[in-house]
């Protein structure tokens, strides 16, 4: 039985909400995630709590190693022309989809082809350097590139780079019943409450998967989902709360897995998207920066995340080789009520910030509300579900949005969709033409000291632009059952289930 979102079930008096798990005899992990992943359609997805399901569900072309290292995935080995512009990728025999159709180079090609042309997919900036995928060989295909993109290997190992069956994938309905080629295929879902995966037995690498069953189960209070691990509901989760480190730690029952993340969280403005920003204030870029400047990060920091956590300026990671040394600004209050002035804007000035509805984020929300207050804001927060939040950032039906990212290994991952003016990503229409070449600059070089300096010029100029303001970066904390074996954290915060265990 599974303890769900109810403060009664936080209490232990009330019976324990969920349907019933399968039977004793099937070897069953559970995992609690922070929030309901959205459509699970790679293409077409962007929440981190989707990638959880998709890392088991769907083989990508390439992988990464716990040292953030390419490996290989759906294709065993790969090269590179010399000028930059073909990759030549040898794919792995015998493999299968869910659904008995056959991986090939015709198969991998199709699902590239779907990332960059399918309406809606926010993959396409993401390898927006392909200009053909050709199949040289029954077991291998070639993509031209536009331009030499360094970034392009990295962002094969996530969504991009997933595999789906081709005929599946050409179903109106494939998010509701996708089919992919991972070791465990889709079984049920039931929205808010479960996903269930079940083994595929005629997985490629089967003997490294010990599950008959994984399910995911959405839990957004942190509280929560530590009361779930701790009565023995839950097997693993993600997003242990700073709060409850020290509870898990010396619980003896219970493991505590860190490592630091490559994501960030931040605040999104709405500049250019839609109806809203029309007319907004924030299209002014010295009120976005006077909205940062009340914010007092280190106070944000040790108030709801017992210092555990990295106040932020930037979306490149402390871990990243690529994280720009600049000293995050302190809180200035005085100058935040200049730009006001300046920018002709009579305060108070009332606001709305869509904020995940689970307690830390909402905490979150309210110890920005009342440091923007002091400057002259008045925000009011809409707590809104995850996947709905980030819906109304895609349509623009938003000023001011409290949501971040897992963070990628690459650089380019962590900024071009969200910063680039053809993001696929960048919900607040941000455009400045000189980021632009910098972004794309940065692509088309290998030398990591040419990429640091274009990424630093990047960083730099959004400290005025501040189309989002960085708030944190966050620890990976996960909290298991001792009897979970083989558990290895990686900074992309993924779980991957290949050599995990339950001891009897």
């Amino acid at each position: 039985m599974i303890v769900r979102n109810s403060l009664l079930t936080v209490l232990g008096s009330v019976m324990l909400l969920g349907a019933a798990l399968p039977a004793q005899a099937e070897n069953v992990l559970r995992i609690g995630l922070g929030a309901d992943p959205d459509m699970l359609d790679p293409h077409l997805a962007r929440t981190y709590y989707g990638r959880f399901v998709f890392a088991s569900l769907c083989d990508r072309l390439v992988d990464v190693d716990e040292n953030l290292q390419v490996v290989p995935g759906l294709a065993k080995d790969w090269s590179w022309s010399e000028d930059g512009k073909t990759l030549t990728m040898n794919l792995r025999e015998g493999v299968t989809f869910h659904d008995g159709e056959k991986f090939d180079a015709a198969a991998a090609k199709f699902s590239l082809d779907r990332a960059l042309t399918l309406p809606g997919s926010l993959r396409k900036s993401e390898i927006s350097s392909i200009e053909s995928v050709e199949v040289s060989g029954p077991l291998q295909i070639t993509l031209h590139l536009k331009t030499p993109d360094s970034a392009l290997l990295m962002q094969l190992t996530d969504r991009a780079g997933a595999m789906l069956a081709p005929e599946a994938a050409k179903k109106p309905n494939f998010a509701a019943h996708p089919v992919c080629s991972g070791p465990y295929k889709f079984d049920s879902r039931v929205s808010q409450d479960r996903i269930v995966l079940s083994r595929f037995e005629n997985y490629w690498n089967k003997s490294a998967y010990h599950f008959d069953k994984v399910i995911y189960l959405p839990i957004p209070d942190a509280s929560v989902r530590l009361a779930n691990l701790r009565a023995g509901d839950l097997d693993l989760t993600e997003g242990i709360a700073a709060s409850d480190v020290k509870t898990v730690q010396n619980d003896s029952k219970l493991q505590l897995a860190k490592v630091t993340g490559l994501g960030y969280q931040g605040i999104t403005f709405n500049i250019n998207n839609g109806k809203v920003a029309a007319n907004d204030p924030f299209k002014d870029a010295r009120v976005r920066e006077a909205f940062s400047q009340a914010i007092d990060r280190e106070a944000l920091n040790q108030v709801v995340f017992e210092g555990l956590y990295a106040p932020a300026n930037q979306a490149f990671s402390p871990v990243s080789p690529y994280h720009v040394k600049l000293a995050v600004p302190p809180r200035d209050v005085e100058k935040a009520k200049a730009l006001l002035k300046a920018a002709g804007v009579t305060t108070p000035l009332t606001v709305s910030m869509l904020v995940p509805n689970n307690p830390i984020s909402q905490q979150v929300g309210q110890v920005l509300q009342a440091m923007t207050a002091e400057a002259g804001f008045n925000v009011n927060l809409q707590m809104t579900e995850f996947a709905t939040l980030l819906d109304r950032q895609q349509t623009g039906d938003f000023q001011l949005s409290f949501s971040g990212w897992s963070g990628r290994p690459d650089p380019d991952g962590s900024i071009f969709g969200f910063i680039h003016s053809k993001g696929t990503l960048n919900d607040g229409r941000y455009s400045n033409a000189q980021v632009d070449d910098w972004l794309t600059q940065a692509r088309l070089h290998n030398d990591p000291a040419i990429r640091q300096g274009l990424y630093e010029n990047v960083v730099k100029q959004l400290q005025t632009d501040m189309p989002i303001a960085y708030l944190y970066f966050e620890p990976r904390l996960f909290g298991l059952n001792k009897s979970v074996q083989g558990f290895k954290p990686y900074p992309d915060g993924i779980v991957r289930l290949a050599g995990l265990t339950l001891a009897k």
